[in-house]
């Protein structure tokens, strides 16, 4: 079962977060196998303000243990954490994105549902995703809105991966790839 978990900085914990970092890629490299895509979302002076996993785990209990078991949530570096089924329509991780780490822009691209599922196959520029899928409820079963990773000029092309009248938000963070690897 793959699993969007997406950490919301605390205001002012760019400290605490500097101090955690390597405890939490070590936690992190635990999951290393698991890891569909992983990175920071910053503001635009480049100031972390959350942290995107997007990984493949047995059940949302095992999810919510890698979620609020991770030493900047124990820590209280998070204000909140978004944990969502999730579904890798494109079916690769992010290392197999075409476009590589560091060229162009990248964008979080979170769309929160309203009513019917929308945007559930891939969008024709699939080129420019570096992951890709649905938001479900912990069974499966209820499409709760979209999750993407994507390569874009600007927040508005990244914005435009969504049908805009098809959700409640769509929220755009600049995201960079993240971890060792």
């Amino acid at each position: 079962m793959e699993f969007f978990c997406y950490h919301r900085d605390r205001l002012g914990s760019v400290a605490l977060r500097h101090d955690l970092l390597e405890e939490h890629w070590s936690y992190m490299d635990r999951y290393s196998a698991e890891i569909i895509a992983r990175g920071p979302t910053l503001a635009d002076d480049g100031t972390p303000t959350g942290s995107v996993h997007i990984v493949d785990l047995p059940d949302p209990t095992a999810a919510r243990a890698f979620a609020f078991d991770e030493p900047g949530y124990q820590a209280g570096a998070y204000r909140d954490v978004l944990l969502r089924r999730w579904r890798n329509v494109l079916g690769r991780t992010m290392w197999d994105f075409p476009g590589g780490r560091t060229d162009g822009n990248r964008y979080l691209v979170l769309g929160l549902g309203a009513g019917q599922a929308a945007d559930l196959a891939v969008p024709t520029d699939r080129d420019e995703l570096i992951a890709y899928g649905p938001l479900l409820s912990d069974d499966g079963t209820l499409w709760l809105g979209t999750a993407a990773l994507v390569r874009a000029p600007d927040p508005d092309r990244a914005r435009a991966v969504l049908t805009s009248n098809r959700y409640a938000d769509i929220e755009v963070h600049n995201w960079q790839f993240g971890g060792r690897r």
